[in-house]
């Protein structure tokens, strides 16, 4: 079965090997790129918060080499830990906000508009970015699989700094908002309804 979002995925994580091997030789530990590029987020929604919407866009891929540098400095320098994975994971959702919390922001202040719609959308959208993560999180916990969906945090990422960097035309913005506020909980109840249909093999009499 094709799976664009699984392409998607694997083939930028891919290219993060090569990468990820040259880096190592440097010794930078992997915690310290997760740290970074969070920190690295939060400047960036302050960025976009002042309304520099495609520096704001590019400094979002830039700041995502750091998500995915990590993970390759870690398994080519044998470090790979729970501990890593769980600050990992951890820093990636309040990536997710800062940056969604930095273009709300920038809505808020804007008396001379009317920025509703998208103060909404923006707010659906960190929601669904929310419960993308975690049921997938929470079924793994419970030993089922939920790594599915079209909506994964790579194509979040991607559409996000896209809509920034495009927001100069006019509708782009506002339609990158949409599809993320619908697509990424249609992805969490995807993932809900799959996991609700694979398990019930395992349902007691």
């Amino acid at each position: 079965m094709w799976r664009p979002a699984e392409i998607i995925s694997d083939k930028v994580h891919n290219l993060a090997e090569p990468v990820g091997r040259v880096v190592a030789k440097t010794r930078v530990k992997p915690n310290y790129l997760t740290i970074s590029g969070f920190l690295m987020n939060i400047f960036v929604a302050w960025v976009i918060s002042q309304g520099y919407f495609l520096l704001g866009g590019s400094l979002i891929l830039v700041a995502g080499i750091f998500d995915l540098l990590d993970g390759a400095v870690a398994r080519y320098t044998n470090r790979v830990t729970k501990f890593g994975a769980l600050l990992d994971s951890t820093l990636d959702r309040w990536s997710d906000a800062v940056l969604l919390f930095g273009l709300l922001w920038y809505f808020a202040w804007q008396p001379d508009q009317d920025t509703s719609l998208e103060m909404i959308l923006i707010f659906a959208a960190l929601v669904g970015f929310l419960l993308v993560s975690y049921v997938r999180a929470r079924a793994e916990g419970l030993g089922l699989d939920a790594d599915v969906g079209i909506m994964r945090r790579t194509q979040r990422i991607l559409l996000l700094s896209m809509g920034l960097m495009l927001s100069t035309f006019e509708p782009i913005l506002l339609i990158a908002l949409w599809i993320l506020a619908i697509g990424s909980n249609l992805t969490a109840a995807h993932r809900l309804i799959y996991v609700w249909y694979h398990s019930r093999k395992e349902r007691p009499d």
